[in-house]
């Protein structure tokens, strides 16, 4: 959808007015309005504009019903049941949703029918938070202006999410608007108020009827905000968290030996906060790097708990459909962040750390050591990590041997000169030979690597 800037300064609920919106929204509205027909900005892209961010994109609503809306808009699209359309316009796709009448949610996420309406008012009243539940626009021959019946402007200037009407209905209608709250409290920096936290905790169970993509994608976000922290407390405080992953659950009242009072769980928040936003999968492995402590967890000690982490934490990602190359790389931060650096490894040590993580993975995996330092109370550069970093780089920068693709012959080379056949053996021969550059970087030149393939082979008889 499109995703269009702001005009104007930063913006408040009293400044709201019609050169607040891009041209390409505005001619959307007025499309509608000269087609008979009401037309408003709603949802969270005029929650942005009234906060004075960009909108991620730019949601409308409208009486007209949909075959009318493509009616208005040529070559429109009628996206589903719901009411939603897609409408090209300037250039850009927007989405228009006809007014409705929602009615039973028969499997907590979306209602078995939908009954269009004519008001906005009964359009906002489905909503899920106050905040959300605004609208700018108008109908047909009125002038333009905000309605907000649940005084979602003053919840914005308050910073409080609060939900429309009856919270425990609201999110027994859709169980993912208890996710997304716990997002928004996060990415707007938002508190929650009291009764719809409550809420939150006496519903959380409905949580496990979602699919893994929708609490995916709510994830995502809230990992992606400045500070996670204040959507993934709420995610456990409320419960929450126990139904979307029972094994980060049990971190809370698991101790730690770190900062004073505080738990495993208070470490793994303070961890994803530490990592950086612009790296998810980083923020993701921070989420997850402990996951398998509490199975682990006898006489103070976490033996094993990462490699146990490592499975869980594939198993989680599979559920919730992340994708296979996301979840593998997070996989291979989990298992590898227990490395023990020592000042007094060899350069072939090092050059050995590089080979097993990959290099590819290296600086996330640095970067979530950093911020498992910093959750632990320490320094980001703890355990002399930036001496490791140092020495990586020199590695790195003199172009030595890390894999098999950087020997000086591959397969093929050992088929033609030493007869050999394709198979496993082979792979083992070319894992001895990586082994050896690894160890002297001077070894990787083809007649030297040929003679060593041999003697390996001479053993073997």
């Amino acid at each position: 959808m499109a995703r269009l800037p702001v005009p104007g300064p930063e913006l408040t609920g009293a400044t709201l007015g019609a050169a607040s919106f891009p041209d390409e929204v505005l001619g959307v509205l007025e499309a509608l309005r000269a087609g008979g027909h009401a037309g408003y900005v709603v949802g969270g892209s005029l929650r942005d504009l009234v906060l004075g961010r960009v909108p991620y994109d730019w949601d409308m609503a409208t009486d007209a019903r949909p075959e009318r809306i493509v009616e208005v808009f040529p070559g429109a699209v009628y996206e589903n049941r719901f009411g939603t359309v897609a409408v090209r316009h300037g250039g850009e796709t927007f989405e228009i949703t006809t007014f409705r009448r929602d009615h039973d949610y028969a499997d907590f996420r979306r209602p078995h029918r939908v009954e269009f309406g004519d008001a906005i008012d009964e359009d906002l009243a489905r909503r899920d938070l106050t905040v959300n539940a605004m609208a700018w626009g108008g109908r047909a021959g009125d002038p333009p202006g905000l309605v907000d019946p649940y005084d979602g402007r003053a919840d914005l200037a308050r910073g409080v999410l609060r939900a429309v009407g009856d919270p425990d209905a609201r999110f027994g209608e859709d169980a993912l608007r208890m996710v997304r709250t716990a997002r928004l409290a996060a990415t707007l920096e938002f508190a929650i108020e009291p009764a719809t936290l409550d809420a939150m905790g006496r519903r959380a169970e409905l949580v496990q009827h979602l699919s893994g993509e929708r609490v995916a994608a709510e994830l995502d976000r809230l990992l992606a905000a400045p500070l996670p922290s204040l959507g993934l407390r709420p995610l456990e405080s409320t419960g929450l968290l126990r139904w979307i992953s029972p094994e980060l659950a049990a971190q809370r009242g698991v101790p730690q030996n770190k900062v004073p009072g505080e738990d495993l769980w208070d470490h793994t928040v303070r961890t994803v906060d530490a990592a950086r936003a612009d790296r998810p999968v980083v923020r993701i492995a921070a989420f997850l790097h402990d996951i398998g402590k509490p199975a682990t967890f006898a006489d103070g000690r976490f033996i094993g708990h990462e490699a146990l982490g490592a499975r869980l934490a594939g198993d989680l990602l599979a559920r919730l459909r992340f994708p296979r190359a996301t979840a593998e790389r997070v996989v291979l931060l989990v298992r590898n962040h227990m490395f023990a650096y020592e000042p007094g490894w060899g350069d072939a040590a090092v050059r050995r750390f590089i080979a097993k993580v990959g290099r590819s993975a290296l600086e996330e995996l640095l970067e979530l050591r950093e911020a498992d330092n910093v959750g632990s109370g320490q320094a980001p550069d703890a355990n002399d990590l930036e001496d490791l970093r140092g020495r990586v780089a020199d590695q790195l920068a003199a172009e030595v041997a890390l894999d098999r693709g950087d020997l000086a012959i591959d397969g093929d080379d050992l088929i033609d000169e030493l007869a050999l056949e394709p198979g496993p053996r082979l792979g083992a021969i070319l894992e001895r030979l990586l082994e050896a550059v690894i160890d002297d970087p001077a070894l990787n030149d083809r007649p030297t690597l040929l003679i060593l393939a041999q003697s390996q082979l001479a053993g073997e008889e």
